[in-house]
């Protein structure tokens, strides 16, 4: 029957035709997917990624003083060693360690009784030698008023004279015992040579102490009002030094450390008379009076001294000035794209440097991201850096 065989099933090289042609067309529209995702434009794209991120700061005009920077020794305007005077036991002890006190406070007392024994000893000495030598001055008028009668000899004469003037001499040896007894007796109280802190106590009541050759100290006293701070700078800075000290403008600058830390300020009153041939460096003291105590002779403090001034100059970031083969530079930001300035360093203060150069007051120049920068290249301004605090030492005054 001819209408049977038109019904029946698709012979199997067909279907496989078929499946092959449905997969080829399928991979085409990947291909043809991929090639549009890959060739059509992105000038959006590409725009946005080109501007390099930055920060930016403001170039101001403004008086800079220049500075150095030092690490300075606190050390005491005075620092005794107390020894003791005489020989003895000590009985007593007035003070506690770490305590202030004045010039002439008793600190010590020796035990006075073997001294004052020596002081009525001398006394007495000499108030037997004031009547020896009483009678003989009576005996000296006799002899020499019978002398003159021709009723003694001359060598009775003589020899009365010369009683006397031995006599006179005890006395005043007795006085000078005295003298010294009163003052052995004064020294059993051993007072502060100076006003100051007590360090600690050496040698406890109790204890016997000499008065030899090389006694041993009893406590130390520091004077730490006023107080000095030493500290070197190079040598290289020694005609800055001169010639700030012949304006009377030598000023140092103490910062202390800590949260709590404060600034401190004082004129430089000692500049050494030689360089120290090792580190190539020369000693410079200030005296502060340091009321608070802050200060402690031994501590380590920041030191900042002022050596010069850079009236009205141009003043950038630190982080803004780049290095170069041809020098130092800048990237200057007009219409959000970099321009690359030439400038010179006169001062760099490790937060801020003076410079000359093709700026503006009021001009923005890159401070973070130099190395995603080309010269001309757009940018993209993330915001102006945070300024860099204000070192003590600069002085500010409104533009003229």
């Amino acid at each position: 029957m001819t209408e049977g065989v038109g019904e029946g099933p698709r012979p199997r090289s067909a279907r496989s035709a078929l499946r092959a042609g449905l997969l080829g067309g399928a991979a085409l529209i990947v291909v043809l997917a991929v090639f549009v995702q890959f060739t059509q434009p992105r000038h959006a794209g590409k725009a946005k990624a080109s501007a390099a991120p930055v920060r930016v700061g403001v170039v101001t005009r403004r008086d800079m003083t220049v500075i150095e920077r030092s690490t300075g020794a606190v050390i005491a305007e005075a620092y005794v060693q107390v020894f003791p005077l005489v020989t003895g036991a000590i009985t007593q002890q007035h003070f506690k360690e770490g305590q202030f006190v004045k010039k002439g406070d008793a600190l010590f007392q020796i035990d006075p009784d073997p001294y004052r024994a020596a002081v009525a000893q001398a006394r007495g000495t000499d108030g037997k030698d004031e009547a020896s030598l009483q009678n003989a001055q009576r005996d000296q008028q006799r002899y020499e008023t019978l002398y003159k009668q021709d009723s003694t000899s001359q060598q009775l004469r003589d020899t009365a004279i010369a009683n006397t003037k031995v006599l006179v001499a005890t006395v005043a040896a007795d006085k000078a015992a005295i003298d010294a007894a009163v003052l052995n007796l004064k020294y059993t109280t051993i007072r502060s040579p100076i006003d100051g802190k007590t360090g600690p106590v050496l040698i406890n009541p109790g204890n016997i102490v000499y008065s030899s050759n090389t006694p041993t100290a009893l406590v130390t006293v520091a004077q730490v009002q006023p107080i000095k701070v030493s500290f070197p700078l190079p040598q290289d800075d020694l005609p800055r030094i001169q010639a700030r000290q012949r304006s009377g403008k030598l000023v140092v600058r103490l910062e202390t450390p800590g949260p709590n830390g404060k600034i401190y300020t004082a004129p430089v009153d000692f500049v050494s008379n030689a360089v120290n041939a090792q580190s190539g460096t020369i000693e410079l003291r200030a005296t502060f009076r340091n009321e608070d105590l802050a200060l402690v002779p031994g501590q380590l403090v920041r030191v900042v001294v002022e050596l010069g001034d850079l009236p009205q100059t141009l003043v950038v970031p630190r982080d803004a000035v780049n290095d170069s083969p041809s020098g130092p530079y800048v990237y200057a930001v007009e219409r959000d794209k970099a321009f690359v300035k030439q400038v010179t360093v006169l001062f760099d203060d490790g937060a801020n440097a003076a410079v000359t150069g093709e700026l503006r007051p009021g001009e923005t120049v890159v401070t973070e991201g130099q190395l995603r920068v080309d010269a001309g290249a757009p940018l993209h301004v993330l915001g102006v850096s945070e300024p860099p605090p204000k070192l003590a030492s600069d002085k500010v005054h409104p533009a003229r």
